[in-house]
């Protein structure tokens, strides 16, 4: 077999170097953005997992409040359990840091209790400068009302500067840069964290409580006798990463698919120059059966053909897919556009074992791609094809059903659900139906040449043409089997992309009607920074502006592992065209009665609710009458009203 490889075989690629040379590059391009997009999402993984490790440390548990912020009281009754070693509070903020020309540099504020900080979060400790002044003093900014620290990337954003002006609220506020922090990742300032209750007005409140356990003790038991209350939930760190991951995964999924789809591509188009390979080659292959190469021997061939075409795309793959993810990290970022991971400046997260699979899948995709053509060689009878009569019967009504049978699956998997939250029916389905109608490509391509052959009776040279295509079929469907496949999905990604865009552009403009929305600076989404009611007056006051209305959105954070629940509380007229008006499906349903003093409150839910947490219409949630467990709230309950 090595020895016809590097005869037989070498002869046929020297003498036609293009023709392979483009299932190679097909190859090389398909393995290439899928190795890229996979080194760039884990990389980018990797660095945010490590980013918030060294920011939240190593706690046994977060406390958090499932909306809002915690109490500061919860604090002393968590640190005064006898299996709690130690309660770390820290206060988050977004925050923006206005630079003398005017610049502004989003950037997030941490208070912390520089006392407890250490045992937990190591990279969090804030570290003096004693550069100037006294250094036994310079210890006291720990805990001084007007003192940051700032890791590294805060440093290179900010510059040498000895103060600061931060943006909070409506107005700014100055503080002093006093030393750094070791955290490394995004921008970052560190004060202590009474210092920051009082610089951002949320005296009493804390973002969440980092807890370490006692030797010996376990979680579940010290939360099940700490009996907190409704509104606080309980994470290990790692689901932090688990969320962030689960956010962006069907982003991440779809880009890899939509990389394979060069490969998918590349697949066929080994097909085609196989196919038109071997049948030029047909006589050389029919004397190499007299000559005693059995059929078995030349389908291996043929796939050992295949099997190094795509060998050495793989290779060229792999290679360029490393090269594409450290550009686009050096340039890009991890972000890939998603938003995800903006900020996010990972170095390349090289895998061996990851070049190895998605090289294979290239070798794979070729070997699929080469297996017809080997199995027509194999069937092939050599005496016949000596004397020229080897030609391919035509199709029959097998081929036909089966390619009928293909686009019929095709149609009942893409409404199969998905498997672990990823459509993995709705990608085969597209498969096969691009297989199907590959298959179908005989039946049409003689349809079509029946019609067209009655007109050109006349010229000689098209008549010539249209008729051999028209009695080999199959050559001709193969010929342009690389076309269809790559215009096909060319055409499916385009209308899929547009269609997606017009629908979001639709729901943003009934969701979010207004041309122009105003909300506060350092918003993080923990619904604490809030717009002044005298603010919101003047604005309405304001020439040309004709009508303006509120908005507040809530995170609610109701399972640990899977992205925050954003509840928008805006005024609603139901009436249908009203400016104010939901994109809803149906009627909005009534609130059932409720007895025991309860109130309902109607909630109208997006498409993402009802997959992720089965918020149907008419039922109720639960989850979120949880996060509002308050006091002066209680007896609430959500009643989904209707969805869109």
């Amino acid at each position: 077999m090595r020895a016809l490889l590097s005869t037989f075989s070498l002869q046929e690629l020297r003498h036609h170097p293009w023709r392979n040379a483009t299932a190679v590059v097909a190859v090389m391009l398909g393995v290439a953005l899928a190795f890229a997009v996979h080194l760039i999402n884990a990389s980018a993984l990797a660095e945010f997992s490590s980013a918030v490790s060294s920011v939240n440390g190593q706690p046994d548990a977060e406390l958090r409040a499932r909306q809002g912020p915690l109490p500061d009281a919860l604090l002393d009754r968590v640190a005064a359990h006898p299996e709690v070693a130690l309660a770390s509070p820290v206060l988050e903020s977004s925050v923006q840091a206005v630079l003398p020309g005017g610049k502004r540099v989003a950037m997030q504020l941490l208070g912390v209790d520089a006392l407890v900080v250490a045992g937990l979060s190591p990279a969090l400790m804030p570290i003096p400068e004693a550069a100037t002044g006294d250094a036994a003093a310079r210890r006291f900014d720990l805990f001084a009302p007007d003192a940051v620290f700032m890791n590294a990337a805060a440093q290179q954003a900010l510059g040498n500067t000895a103060t600061l002006q931060l943006q909070i609220g409506l107005g700014l506020r100055s503080v002093r840069v006093a030393g750094r922090v070791n955290a490394p990742g995004a921008p970052l300032l560190v004060m202590d964290v009474a210092a920051a209750q009082d610089l951002m007005g949320r005296a009493g409140q804390l973002s969440r409580i980092d807890l370490r356990l006692a030797p010996g003790a376990q979680l579940d038991a010290v939360l099940a006798s700490l009996a907190l209350p409704a509104q606080v939930i309980a994470q290990r760190p790692e689901q932090s990463g688990e969320r962030v991951s689960n956010l962006s995964r069907a982003y991440r999924v779809n880009l890899t698919v939509l990389a394979l789809v060069a490969l998918f591509t590349g697949a066929f188009l080994v097909f085609s120059v196989l196919s038109l390979s071997v049948a030029r080659r047909q006589p050389q292959f029919a004397l190499l059966g007299v000559l005693g190469l059995s059929s078995n021997e030349r389908l291996r061939l043929v796939l050992a053909e295949s099997a190094l075409l795509g060998l050495l795309g793989s290779a060229l793959g792999v290679a360029l897919g490393t090269a594409l993810a450290a550009l686009a990290l050096r340039l890009l970022g991890g972000d890939l556009g998603g938003g995800y991971f903006s900020g996010v400046a990972p170095p390349l997260q090289w895998s061996a074992w990851a070049g190895l699979v998605y090289g294979g899948l290239g070798v794979a995709a070729s070997v699929v791609g080469g297996w017809w053509p080997a199995r027509a060689t194999a069937r092939m009878a050599p005496a016949l094809a000596l004397k020229g009569l080897g030609a391919p019967a035509p199709p029959g009504a097998r081929r036909h059903t089966l390619a009928l049978a293909l686009v019929a699956l095709a149609a009942a998997l893409a409404w199969a659900p998905p498997v672990a939250g990823i459509p993995l029916a709705a990608y085969v389905s597209v498969g096969l139906l691009l297989v199907g109608g590959i298959a179908a490509l005989p039946l049409a391509v003689g349809w079509l040449l029946d019609r067209i052959a009655p007109h050109i009776t006349r010229h000689a040279l098209p008549v010539l043409a249209v008729e051999r295509a028209r009695r080999l079929r199959e050559t001709a469907a193969v010929a342009t089997s690389g076309v269809v496949a790559s215009l096909a999905l060319s055409v499916a990604l385009t209308v899929m992309v547009a269609s997606f865009r017009e629908s979001v552009t639709q729901w943003l403009d009934a969701v979010l009607p207004a041309q122009l929305y105003v909300r506060s600076s350092g918003s993080n989404g923990l619904d604490s920074n809030h717009l002044p009611t005298a603010f919101v007056a003047a604005v309405e006051g304001v020439e040309g502006v004709a009508r303006m209305d509120t908005l507040r959105a809530t995170p609610v954070q109701m399972d640990p592992v899977r992205p925050a629940v954003v509840l928008l509380s805006r005024p609603l007229h139901m009436e249908p065209g009203s400016a104010l008006s939901l994109p809803l499906v149906g009627n909005p349903l009534p609130a059932p009665p409720v007895t025991g003093g309860e109130r309902v409150v109607a909630v109208y839910v997006s498409e993402a609710m009802v997959d992720l947490y089965g918020a149907q219409p008419g039922s109720w949630l639960p989850g979120l009458a949880q996060a509002f467990a308050e006091p002066n709230v209680r007896g609430v309950r959500f009643f989904v009203a209707g969805g869109g």
